[in-house]
């Protein structure tokens, strides 16, 4: 977080809860959006549309570094994806039959892949070597770049895999254009190293229809209803 960012909300008086202030790392980062909060709510107030939008949310038209991080916080708190198929098919509702493909698929995923991406999140919140060969060009060492710890070398976050069919290229890197791509990595291709996460140690061996059951199961992990909210729509001028 920038020195600057912080001291414009002291001067102003303003205090943030620590959810608000989340938004201020992708907000300032240098590799991000290497922005200064001064700068966004003078271009904040500088645009009627958002004054509207902030008499409505506020009661005045005054836009703040404390509201913006609040504006931004509680739209966050917003983006909740839980009415996918599988969340009705876990729930026992209407539009959640499985088929025996994807009841096959949903099995093999417990049996191979949940320890790292743990239901109903799908994601186990820590770093992990995902047995990836190292990119020659990116040369991403993981989490190492910034533990500086050897023990985190090639270690990356886990991300869920809600709405996976959604959220190509895969992997940290983009290398994968599609999902049979990253089932045949964890079938075929991890690549031994001193960091790899303990639970790929162990080869997973999936036949070609194993392959196709399991991308069926994380198919329904889409969840159109939250993808398709006008109200997470981009605001036009």
């Amino acid at each position: 977080m920038k020195k600057d960012s912080l001291n414009f909300l002291k001067s102003h008086g303003q205090s943030t809860s620590t959810w608000d202030c989340q938004c201020f790392a992708p907000l300032t980062s240098e590799v991000e959006m290497d922005e200064q909060l001064i700068h966004v709510v003078k271009k904040l107030n500088a645009n009627s549309k958002y004054r509207s939008l902030f008499e409505k949310a506020f009661g005045d038209t005054v836009v703040t570094g404390q509201r913006t991080l609040l504006a931004l916080s509680q739209f966050a708190l917003m983006l909740k994806s839980a009415n996918s198929k599988y969340d009705k098919y876990i729930r026992n509702e209407s539009g959640g039959e499985f088929t025996d493909q994807e009841k096959n698929g949903l099995a093999l995923f417990r049996t191979n892949c949940a320890s790292c991406h743990s239901e109903p999140l799908f994601t186990n919140g820590k770093f992990e070597n995902n047995g990836l060969t190292v990119d020659d060009r990116l040369a991403d060492i993981g989490r190492m770049k910034i533990t500086h710890d050897r023990k985190d070398s090639l270690c990356f976050k886990v991300p869920t895999l809600r709405n996976i069919q959604f959220t190509q290229p895969y992997m940290h890197d983009g290398r994968f254009k599609k999902l049979l791509d990253v089932v045949n990595h964890y079938s075929d291709r991890i690549e031994q190293s001193p960091t790899l996460s303990a639970e790929l140690k162990k080869p997973i061996r999936l036949t070609s229809n194993e392959k196709i059951d399991l991308v069926a199961f994380l198919l329904t992990l889409t969840d159109k209803e939250f993808l398709y909210n006008p109200r997470f729509s981009y605001l036009r001028e």
